[in-house]
């Protein structure tokens, strides 16, 4: 391949310190070029690559905005060989299987620090994996990620980005994965980012969003879902289980949802960790749990929940923690008790006579002062599997309104 040439002029320092560098490219059409002389004062960067050539000062342009650099991370990015770069990784395009294209950046844990990604990220045309967990980058992203056509993993968690949620992102017909963990997102999520048919894995906890658990996402194609640790309100809807029968973790904790556990959740027969502690849940808990004989990690710890805990639920083989503190339960059965003695459940802080570490009397009465109750109480008994430790069947539900 012939190598595609860049002439580089130094300029000199400004009297207040300033300083720069012009490109300029070269003719590079049908892959071949003249070659000049360097004049005087300039040097010449010769790329594998015209693509290479263009996102070169793009970088160089990033590099100048960063304005910390623990690792020393940038000090690679010297030269045409970008393909060398620190967290730089060039493959070839999809278009041009003969070309080499900046295809992937990996920032993660590099502690960078920048105020924006604009100009950078948005500019790289062929990029298809961007991944910046751990650093200190902030800002939104660019409406102009939308008219990058091979980018299908975004990863900027664990950052400082805040605002609304980058809308841009709903343009992206080609994006497969989304982390935006941990930063400071407010708002809403639009709820067309539930139906995108190609978005598989979506990673929206840790963030300040605050709305209702969107009606639409019963429609969603998501096969890796975390909501965790946001403000999303309302109740578990009825639908969880087409909306995430697939998944092997469902993460619901500390946010603020409320209403009763919906009979439904028995069916969610992929999941191992079913966390949805730190909410405003209330009611009994179905027997249809008894079904999820995959689980491993049970959590509604820190709810308003009450009644016995069923023995169908503790019976699962695969438990190793169940989790059932600060709720309001006054009962559990001999099965319960043998996970509580091998430290499997935890019961702390309810209202369960003879056992220690419960709620005062005065905060139990307080509790049960108010009628409590959950539609579609007929469900709570139903289990909608063979349990051969109970030797019972599998009950059909009578058809339930909406």
């Amino acid at each position: 391949m012939v190598g595609i040439v860049v002439t580089v002029m130094m300029v000199a320092v400004d009297s207040d310190g300033g300083g720069g560098c012009d490109v300029t490219l070269l003719d590079v059409s049908n892959w071949s070029v003249t070659v000049a002389q360097p004049l005087k004062g300039q040097n010449q960067l010769i790329f594998a690559d015209q693509r290479l050539a263009i996102v070169y000062p793009i970088i160089q342009n990033f590099k100048n905005t960063i304005s910390s650099d623990p690792l020393g991370v940038t000090k690679s990015w010297v030269g045409p060989n970008i393909c060398n770069y620190t967290g730089f990784y060039c493959e070839s395009p999809p278009d041009n299987n003969s070309a080499i294209a900046l295809a992937s950046i990996d920032f993660n844990g590099f502690q960078l620090s920048a105020s924006t990604l604009d100009g950078f990220l948005d500019q790289l045309p062929d990029i298809a994996i961007f991944h910046a967990n751990s650093n200190n980058f902030g800002g939104n992203l660019s409406p102009n990620i939308a008219n990058l056509p091979y980018l299908y993993e975004l990863d900027i968690s664990n950052n400082q980005f805040f605002g609304p949620f980058p809308s841009a992102i709903l343009g992206m017909n080609s994006l497969n994965i989304l982390d935006i963990r941990f930063n400071s997102f407010t708002g809403s999520v639009p709820p067309q980012l539930f139906t995108k048919d190609q978005l598989d894995a979506l990673f929206i906890n840790n963030n300040n969003f605050m709305q209702r658990l969107p009606d639409n996402i019963a429609t969603s194609h998501v096969t890796y879902l975390t909501l965790a640790n946001n403000r999303f309100f309302g109740p578990i809807p009825r639908s969880i289980s087409k909306i995430l029968s697939s998944l092997t973790e469902i993460l619901l904790l500390n946010n603020l949802l409320s209403g009763c556990l919906p009979y439904e959740l028995g069916f969610l027969n992929q999941a191992v960790v079913f966390d949805a502690g730190n909410n405003r849940l209330t009611g009994p808990l179905p027997f249809s749990l008894g079904c999820l004989e995959n689980v491993e990690i049970l959590n509604f710890a820190g709810n308003q929940l009450y009644g016995v805990v069923p023995d169908v639920i503790c019976a699962l083989g695969n438990l190793v923690n169940l989790s059932l503190s600060d709720n309001y339960f006054t009962g559990f059965g001999p099965i319960c008790l043998r996970l509580i003695e091998n430290g499997v459940l935890d019961l702390r802080n309810n209202c369960i006579p003879g056992l220690p570490f419960q709620r005062s009397m005065a905060e139990c009465v307080a509790f049960f002062a108010y009628p409590r109750y959950c539609p579609h109480m007929v469900t709570y008994t139903y289990i909608p599997c063979w349990l051969s430790n109970f030797k019972t069947p599998p009950l059909d539900l009578p058809k339930l309104a909406p």
